[in-house]
This record gives C-alpha cells, sequence and structure tokens, in this order.
C-alpha cells in the first residue's frame, strides 16, 4: 500500500527520502489475493503538491529536486537480484545430471532393443517349466493348507515382529536413542547409511523381516517329498533374494549417493557397462564379474615353466621344470575337471598349487583337457576314462621310468578318477599308488543345490539345448546354472557395483578363471548327470563301465579327501559319504571356505582353516561327518602342508630331477600348452 500523504512541505519529504533506502513498492491487490487489480486513474509520483496558503521555500540550483520517480523502480544497482532456490553451481550441477540422466535412459533403451531383437522365436518352446517349481510350490502351499495352525502361528510371528519394528522407528522419529541393532548381519546392507538414515533403515529391516519369514515358512513343511520341498525352498530365495531393496536404484542409499555426487555419471558408465554385457552376451545380459582384460594366459597367470610333452585329441599332458635338485620317486599326476580350465591350480606365483608342489620336490604332471567343440559331440565317459585317466598314468609312467604313480582328482575329475580306480582294482592294474581328492563326490545323495537340475525335465531342456548348439553345451549355460547357486555373491552384488554405481571391475584372478568357461560334449555331459546326479548310480552300485561292474569297496589303495566347509557344489556331507566308499585308508580333510577358495589356499596367505581327525585317521572314518567333526581338532591357515606330508610318505625316495626336456616324449610346446587358450 502507499503511503498517507502528509501536511509536512515538499521539502521536508524529499529531505526524509534522502535518509531511507529506495524499495520497490507492493502491488495493490495482487500481493492479497493473487488476482490483479486494475491500474489507478492517476499513477504519478508518489510527492503531493504544496499547500497554495504556504508558498514552497526558494530551492538552489544543486539542490533541485530530481525528477519524478515511477510508481514501480527497478531494485538500485548495489543490490543483489532477489535469490532463487538453486545458485549458479547447483544449477549447473542439476543440468549435468538431468543430461546424464538422459544418456543412461538412451543407452539402457536402445541396449534392451538390440536384445530383444536377437531373441529366439519361442514358437513350439518346450516345457516352460524345467525346473519344475510350479510342482514343488504346489505341494508346499497344499501342505500349509492341511496345517493351518502352522500358518497361523507363522502370521503372528510376523505382526509381532513387524510391531516391534514400528515401536522401533517410532522412539527413532522421536530422538530416543534405540537399542543395539540385532538384525543378522548381511553384507548387502553393509554400507551404513542403511542403519544411519531412519528411511532406509525401515526398508532393510522390513525387507529382512519378510523374507526371512517366507523363506521360514518354507522350510517348516515336512511332509512333502524331500526334493519338492528343496526346489521350492530354492527358488523361493532365488525370489526373494531379488527384490532385496539393495538391488535397486531408489532404494539404495550408496548408489544415490553415488549418483548424486557424480553428477549422475555413475549411472552412464553402470548402463554402458549394461549394454557392454549385453553385447557380449548376444543379446543375453552376461553379468562380467571382473576385469577380464588384466589377466591373460601364459602371460600373468598359468606360468609355473614347464612342457607339453604329450598331445592327443582329449587331452595335452604337461610336465613342470623341478626347482629343486631331487624330486621324489613317485610322481604326481592332476586330474582337473574338464568343465573348467587346469589353471585354477596355477594362477599367479603366489597362489599356484603346482608351483608350491613342485618347490616341495615332486615331479608334477597335470592333464589340460580339449575345449570340446562339435566334432567330439559323441565323446563318452568311458572316451574319457580309457582316452584320459588310463592313458595320462601310462604316459607318465613312460615320461618318468616309474612304475606308479600319484594322482589327484578335483571335483568331476575327481569323480572320474574314482571309477578309473574301481575298474582298476577290478582288472588287477596296480599302476596308482595313491589318490587325491579336492572337493570330489562319489555318492550323490546329498550333492547339494545341483540336483535341483537334474530332473528328466530339465535334462530334456538341456539335450534340446545342447542339439541346438550343434552337440556341445555352451560354457555360459554352466555358468550361469552356477552363479544361480550363489546369486547374491556372483549375480546381484555384481548388478549394484556395476549398473546402479558404475564402479570399474576389479582384476581377481579366479573370477577370470571362473569366467573362461569350457564346453561339454553332449554324449559325456548328459550320462555324467543322469547316471550321477540323476540315478547315483556309482555308490549304489550300479554303474557299469565296459562290461565291469564298478565297486569303490575294491579300490584299497590311500586316499586323501579333502571338503570344504562352504561348499555348495560338492558339500562337505557328501564328499564324506563318498570317501565312505573306498575299501582302503582314508584321511579326510575339512577346509574353510568353499569349492574353490578352500582348495586354493596357500599357506603363506595365512587364511581360513582347517579340521583333522587324527583318531579317525586311524581307526577309519564313522558313521557321520557330525561324527568325525566331534573329535576334529581345528588348526589356523592352508591344509597343503599337512597334506603335503601325507604325499611325501606315498611318493618313495628321493631321486635327481626330471627335466622335461630329456623324458621319453620330445616335447612340443611350452606350459600351458595350447588346449587352455581355446575360447568358448
Amino acid at each position: 500500500m502507499t503511503e498517507k500523504p502528509t501536511e509536512k512541505t515538499t521539502g521536508q519529504t524529499v529531505s526524509k527520502a534522502k535518509t531511507r533506502k529506495a524499495a520497490a513498492p507492493k502491488k495493490v491487490v495482487a500481493a492479497e489475493t493473487g488476482v490483479a487489480a486494475p491500474a489507478p486513474p492517476v499513477a504519478k509520483a508518489p510527492r503531493k503538491a504544496a499547500p497554495k496558503a504556504r508558498p514552497a521555500p526558494k530551492v538552489a540550483p544543486q539542490e533541485a529536486l530530481p525528477p519524478p520517480k515511477p510508481a514501480v523502480e527497478a531494485p538500485a544497482a548495489s543490490e543483489p537480484a532477489p535469490e532463487g532456490p538453486f545458485d549458479a553451481e547447483q544449477m549447473k550441477a542439476i543440468e549435468d545430471l538431468s543430461i546424464n540422466l538422459a544418456k543412461a535412459a538412451i543407452t539402457a533403451q536402445t541396449a534392451l532393443a538390440s536384445a530383444v531383437l536377437k531373441q529366439p522365436d519361442f514358437n513350439g518352446a518346450p516345457n516352460g517349466d524345467p525346473f519344475q517349481v510350479a510342482p514343488a510350490m504346489t505341494s508346499v502351499m497344499t501342505s500349509l493348507a492341511q496345517n493351518p495352525e502352522k500358518v497361523i502361528e507363522a502370521q503372528t510371528d510376523l505382526m509381532t515382529g513387524y510391531m516391534s519394528l514400528w515401536a522401533e522407528m517410532t522412539r527413532r522419529s522421536l530422538g530416543v536413542e534405540s537399542e543395539a541393532d540385532t538384525t543378522p548381519k548381511d553384507k548387502r546392507f553393509s554400507d551404513p547409511r542403511w542403519q544411519q538414515n531412519l528411511v532406509f533403515d525401515m526398508m532393510r529391516k522390513s525387507y529382512l523381516l519378510s523374507s526371512t519369514w517366507l523363506n521360514n515358512l518354507v522350510s517348516s513343511v515336512d511332509d512333502v517329498d524331500p526334493l519338492h520341498k528343496r526346489r521350492a525352498e530354492f527358488f523361493t530365495k532365488l525370489v526373494t533374494d531379488a527384490f532385496s531393496p539393495s538391488n535397486f536404484l531408489m532404494s539404495n542409499p550408496a548408489a544415490l549417493d553415488t549418483l548424486l555426487t557424480s553428477k549422475g555419471e555413475s549411472l552412464v558408465k553402470g548402463m554402458q557397462k549394461f549394454a557392454d554385457d549385453l553385447a557380449r552376451g548376444d543379446g543375453k545380459l552376461k553379468i562380467s564379474q571382473a576385469d577380464y582384460a588384466h589377466f591373460k594366459v601364459g602371460e600373468n597367470v598359468a606360468t609355473t615353466p614347464g612342457k607339453v610333452v604329450w598331445r592327443g585329441p582329449l587331452f595335452e599332458l604337461l610336465q613342470y621344470n623341478p626347482t629343486t635338485d631331487e624330486v621324489r620317486e613317485t610322481p604326481l599326476l592332476i586330474f582337473p575337471p574338464w568343465i573348467n580350465k587346469y589353471y585354477i591350480l596355477d594362477l599367479q606365483s603366489k597362489n599356484s598349487l603346482i608351483k608350491w608342489l613342485t618347490d616341495k620336490g615332486f615331479s608334477v604332471f597335470v592333464v589340460s583337457w580339449v575345449n570340446p567343440d562339435a566334432d567330439l559331440k559323441d565323446v563318452t565317459f568311458e572316451d574319457y576314462m580309457f582316452g584320459g585317466i588310463y592313458k595320462a598314468v601310462s604316459l607318465v609312467r613312460e615320461q618318468t621310468g616309474s612304475p606308479k604313480v600319484n594322482t589327484v582328482g578335483y571335483c568331476i575329475g575327481g569323480t572320474l578318477l574314482g571309477v578309473a580306480l574301481a575298474h582298476m582294482a577290478a582288472k588287477g592294474d596296480d599302476s596308482v599308488s595313491s589318490a587325491t581328492f579336492f572337493t570330489a563326490q562319489h555318492d550323490f545323495s546329498e550333492a547339494g543345490d545341483l540336483l535341483l537340475f537334474t530332473n528328466e525335465a530339465w535334462l530334456k531342456e538341456l539335450e534340446r539345448q545342447m542339439d541346438a548348439a550343434g552337440g556341445v553345451l555352451p560354457g555360459a549355460a554352466m555358468a550361469d546354472t552356477f552363479n544361480a547357486l550363489r546369486a547374491n555373491d556372483l549375480v546381484w552384488s555384481f548388478f549394484v557395483n556395476n549398473y546402479l554405481m558404475g564402479k570399474d571391475l576389479t582384476a581377481f584372478d579366479l573370477l577370470c578363471w571362473n569366467a573362461d568357461q569350457t564346453r561339454m560334449p553332449k554324449a559325456l555331459h548328459m550320462y555324467y548327470l543322469r547316471k550321477f546326479y540323476h540315478e547315483n548310480a556309482l555308490s549304489q552300485g550300479k554303474l557299469t563301465i565296459a562290461g565291469v561292474p564298478i565297486d569303490l569297496k575294491n579300490v584299497k589303495i590311500p586316499v586323501f579327501e579333502q571338503s570344504g566347509r562352504e561348499d555348495h557344489i560338492a558339500p562337505p556331507g557328501s564328499v564324506f559319504k563318498s570317501a565312505r566308499l573306498f575299501g582302503g585308508p582314508v584321511t579326510f580333510v575339512m577346509a574353510g571356505s568353499g569349492h574353490i577358495a578352500g582348495v586354493v589356499n596357500p599357506p603363506a596367505a595365512q587364511k581360513y582353516q582347517h579340521w583333522i581327525n587324527e583318531l579317525s585317521n586311524a581307526r577309519g572314518l564313522p558313521e557321520t561327518l557330525e561324527a568325525w567333526q566331534k573329535d576334529a581338532v581345528e588348526h589356523k591357515g592352508s591344509w597343503w602342508d599337512y597334506w603335503a606330508q601325507w604325499l611325501h610318505d606315498k611318493s618313495g625316495p628321493m631321486v635327481p630331477a626330471r627335466d622335461p626336456s630329456k623324458g621319453k616324449f620330445k616335447p612340443d610346446m611350452d606350459a600351458p600348452g595350447s588346449y587352455v587358450l581355446v575360447k568358448s
């Protein structure tokens, strides 16, 4: 509103105007009502004419009055312009964020569109439920419906949990210090912001409460087929893991913080990685787990010096250069799994089991299996036994002049070795003097979650996939299966780090090896899955090879069995039951960690632990793993030294070191050979 006119002189009014700062006048009505008011009839300067009865005094020229001011005047030049909600730097950050979000969206949309175009035509597709999840879940739900008291009890527990959670969140919102967090530790929520922020803490605890409740409810069913229950548990956990709030950008505080601090660049990088992985998988998302370009076979992994002393259609035989003046008389021959490449045992010098063994005074030979293509689609399990185990044992004996060899079988290579040893025992062949098994199974009744992938419906679907690929199973298919067994560690953690946060991949030798998959010949792979996983024929005495019944009780040579406490592929209970099948003395060791890290654990690393039961070593294995564990003693660090001592005792006297170049066979090329370099 305008000021009321006064009775003072114009000169006095001017004098006051000079003493106060100029200010923009207020609107008459708009400021009050939000509706523009009509202009007054006269919009002149706010000065008043002097009264007629009192003439204005004379004013000197230098004190002449300024020209009339407009009704609305601009702010003085010396005053700052009215501030908006963001300053210039903030506006630039918002602009960058908007541009980067648009870039990320365009990258993701383009990649997805390209992937859709690459998808096969699913007309006439096979059974849409090869894992038989629907029948398993139907069995579980039917059981719960028939036991309503169990459901009511579970719902009561869930509501009680939520009431406690809501009460805790209310206290925190009022500033009351909460009690110590009793929520189980979970790597997905290790960032402190999950607990520091009330909203994210509520998300975290609500998710853990609900997912734990659902998984426990499914596990509580006890009157259904055990395999159905296990299948329901597995896929329920897959679903609950997928819906973790940590897997979504808007509910992951660490990802949101990275998005804002990087002005959206993290999401641009993440979506580019997403597009690259889609392209690498030819339309199927193939999540990168490590910086694969950092490690190169033969350059900075698989570098232990040696020679390829023989090459055949199924494998190359590698002999390693000795590092000691003398070696044990009995050479050591290692059979790695053909489902992966051998250099898991020869990564870098600091964690190479092969180098460590040569330094301990052993003559070390390794079978490097071929990476088969469609030309080998019809090779069989028997072919691998006779053309692999038998052939390699014979070659090592010829190369060294030793009458016997000690053997090692890792994972599926150990399964094959066990069958071959039983066949040798039945035929009176005593070429092998001892056998060591790394996480190998011969009794598959407790073979872990891989059993879920071996029902007949899935096996038929697998055959269809192999036929479509020319008679081999692509390496990526096996990688997907193994990743699904540990989805949080091998899928979702990389999904968050790679795509939501745009982090650079680490140079991790073990994960680079894990991604270097091999193909599987159809005849061999289907026989293995059906006879061992699906039928468990070996442990039941129902396996016949080349007309010879296979019975592991006939294997009387000393056996060393290593298992991993957290092994999800060959669980320790399964390995223990397998160890009890042999007819000779068995030394059983359980190592800390799992299927890979439990094996590849050099003593210098001082990681994990292992358990030894000397009583069972002397008297024989007890009935169960639990009984074995009661008397087992924990030892810090690696089990390698304990095994090496066992192996020295089985390897004869020391003899002059053997040079691979001076054996019976002329070396073809340096280790690591050529088969290991073939990509799938």
